[in-house]
């Protein structure tokens, strides 16, 4: 048996590996999870490193632990704001979008393949989710942004409709397996499940705020140690008596998102960290259970999938998901390409494999097959489509400020940053002058990369980006003052 030293050695190797390349993403333009699957599958039995596993289980328990730590952190990182005028569509596309794409896949696959109907169906399933983790990193990596609402619409459907995807696969597992389970039955664990899910998630979610304004805790430190023990509380809670925990933990985050509380800050770095880390862990893993010498022998079958996939079942269930929203055209050609498949699918075709169920083997190549070429073919591609359909943006970088503020409970006080437009009327004025309201407060200037400690002397240039300190009730004049014009003060 392996010893912990040389596991310890191995896996911090893979990690640091993983994490080095991500640069090599960047010039590439290519998913990281891409070369994370790379890392893993050349260290494996069939690459260079020869380590030999094939354990489906352990790779399936450590896919659910990543990916309950990965939907929280994309949940708290949400911008309710953002997402609220999209919810519908995002809902749509994470349900009845997720069930047409694969009713789709699964059909194509029992015609064409010739798989069983179920089988076919397991594959489609299988298959269904998406992840726009992918797609954000290739765009900052080229720095291109979405125009709209298109943001906000892809991370709250790659957030919310792998919770579907585990049902129907879990389900129709439950169909090929045991006896006598009728599709009504199915329906009804659906409700159940999802029911659960989300109303755990919202009430543990909000009893996570609460509790994390009170704890007043000596030691900071012990703040994510809480957090992280109570989101894999929440899921094991969940999912202990049937409940989607996959989709509680990320309604948790949601409301965590939303809501202030004492460390909100550090705790949101720390979850982002926790998210990397279980993504690398996550996607080497796979990469170390496939053997690329099977993808070879399903290269026809995966390549028509994929195709399928693609070009025929994601925009399908996009234009059918969305055919009452107001999105443009073009905007759902977009939505249609980026849907770039993750780990989520490779985790989930574990399941048949552990399962013991006909073409298990099958399924799980195909879809890592399929996964692969989804984020090679697709993902260099998605900043070009972008230019062409005109959906991009100019890139922002985020701003970094050498000081931070922590919100807590029950204070109406937030720190903001805005820019002096150009043509501005405050521009060349001093801050004095400025009819601030008196509980606000500038407290630093970011000027040509440089940081300026104002006084109410300091004069305002175009182009300032502006930190202040505001009560929240205040907020809607201070906005107006800086938005207003020089030509419109003129008149």
């Amino acid at each position: 048996m392996i010893g912990i030293e040389h596991l310890l050695l191995i896996g911090s190797v893979l990690i640091l590996l993983s994490v080095a390349i991500t640069r090599l993403s960047d010039n590439l333009g290519v998913p990281t999870l891409l070369l994370f699957l790379a890392i893993g599958m050349l260290a494996g039995s069939e690459g260079p490193g020869g380590i030999e596993f094939a354990d489906a289980g352990l790779a399936q328990s450590i896919g659910i632990i990543a990916l309950v730590f990965i939907l929280f952190a994309g949940g708290m990182e949400t911008n309710w704001l953002q997402v609220q005028p999209i919810l519908s569509h995002a809902i749509r596309l994470s349900t009845l979008g997720v069930f047409i794409t694969a009713l789709s896949v699964g059909l194509f696959a029992h015609f064409v393949l010739k798989l069983s109907f179920l089988s076919g169906m397991l594959l489609g399933a299988v298959i269904s989710s998406t992840d726009a983790a992918a797609v954000f990193s290739v765009l900052r990596s080229k720095q291109v942004n979405l125009r709209g609402q298109l943001k906000p619409l892809l991370e709250l459907e790659s957030g919310s409709n792998d919770p579907m995807a585990v049902f129907m696969t879990i389900g129709l597992i439950q169909l090929m397996s045991v006896p006598h389970t009728t599709v009504f039955s199915i329906l009804l664990l659906f409700v159940f499940q999802m029911g659960i899910g989300a109303l755990f998630g919202l009430l543990l979610g909000k009893a996570m705020v609460f509790i994390l304004n009170r704890l007043k805790l000596s030691y900071e430190g012990i703040y994510p140690v809480f957090s992280l023990a109570f989101v894999a509380l929440l899921y094991g809670l969940t999912a202990s008596i049937d409940g989607s925990g996959f989709l509680a933990v990320y309604v948790a985050g949601l409301v965590a998102g939303k809501s202030e509380f004492i460390h909100k800050k550090s705790l949101l770095r720390f979850f982002d960290g926790m998210a990397w880390l279980g993504q690398i862990s996550m996607f080497v893993t796979l990469g170390l259970l496939v053997f690329p010498s099977h993808l070879l022998t399903v290269l026809g079958s995966g390549l028509l999938v994929s195709a399928f996939l693609m070009f025929i079942a994601r925009p399908l269930s996009v234009f059918l998901s969305l055919i009452f929203s107001k999105l443009r055209w073009f905007e759902k050609v977009f939505v249609s390409w980026v849907g770039l498949r993750g780990a989520v699918p490779i985790i989930l075709a574990t399941f048949p494999l552990i399962a013991g169920l006909p073409d298990a083997e099958l399924i799980f190549n195909v879809v890592f097959f399929i996964v692969f070429t989804s984020a090679l073919i697709q993902g260099w591609s998605i900043p070009p489509i972008a230019r062409l359909l005109r959906v991009d943006a100019p890139f922002e970088k985020k701003r970094r400020y050498p000081i931070e503020f922590a919100a807590m409970e029950g204070t109406e006080t937030e720190l903001i940053d805005l820019i002096v437009p150009f043509q501005s009327a405050i521009a060349g004025r001093p801050i004095v002058q400025l009819g601030m309201p008196k509980d606000s407060l500038i407290v630093l200037i970011s000027r040509n990369d440089n940081f300026l400690v104002p006084s109410g002397g300091t004069v305002l240039q175009e182009a300032d980006a502006v930190l202040v300190l505001v009560d929240k009730n205040n907020l809607p004049k201070v906005r107006v003052i800086f938005s207003q014009l020089k030509k419109a003060e003129e008149k």
